[in-house]
């Protein structure tokens, strides 16, 4: 079963952790390939679980040194983006290297996060926005990176699961419609962080 939560047991000590970096982040490559998947020229998302979170915490508290006082705020920040077993969880990330096209492109974007969405089994699931943030200005400029979760009933569940399922991942925003067939070693990965 996958875990949902990361404990502050879990968490390396700061030197272990540094002596074993490089060895984690190949790990961690590994693990997060299949996970990552373009939609459109600008857009990709990254799907979290139990691994790349526990990742992010560990290379947070290495990079910024705040030892146990900072693991609470870490813990705080992604334990949400783990999927509680009856969802899948992703970042999604807005990719524009030149500044005054990126800015003319999230100034139209505004809401994108409210239009991401999973096709599996037949079934169009929506995207529900990471609810303790705000990604969205009230001028409608959209943030290059959005959180967001796809709640999966039983049968969606099972469709995940099965075999070489074709399963779609798109946005259907007025200004970014575009969609993407998830390769089967990512929907396999996927259908691992189900209960």
């Amino acid at each position: 079963m996958a875990k949902t939560a990361i404990e502050p047991a879990d968490i390396l000590p700061w030197e272990t952790y540094a002596a074993q970096r490089r060895e984690w982040r190949a790990k961690m490559t590994a693990v997060k390939r299949p996970r990552r998947i373009a939609v459109g020229p600008f857009v990709t998302f990254f799907f979290e679980n139990w691994q790349t979170m526990w990742h992010q915490v560990q290379e947070m508290l290495h990079i910024e040194k705040g030892g146990a006082a900072q693991l609470p705020d870490e813990l705080a920040a992604y334990n949400p983006l783990i999927p509680n077993g009856r969802e899948l969880v992703a970042t999604f990330m807005i990719e524009i290297d030149d500044p005054e096209r990126r800015k003319r492109v999230l100034s139209s974007l505004g809401g994108i996060e409210e239009t991401a969405f999973l096709e599996v089994g037949g079934r169009r699931i929506k995207a529900v926005a990471e609810s303790d943030q705000d990604r969205t200005t009230a001028e409608g400029k959209a943030s290059s990176v959005q959180f967001v979760h796809f709640p999966l009933d039983p049968a969606a569940m099972a469709a995940l699961r099965e075999k070489g399922g074709r399963v779609l991942l798109g946005l259907d925003h007025p200004h970014y419609a575009h969609m993407t067939v998830l390769p089967e070693a990512t929907r396999a990965a996927l259908a691992e962080d189900l209960v």
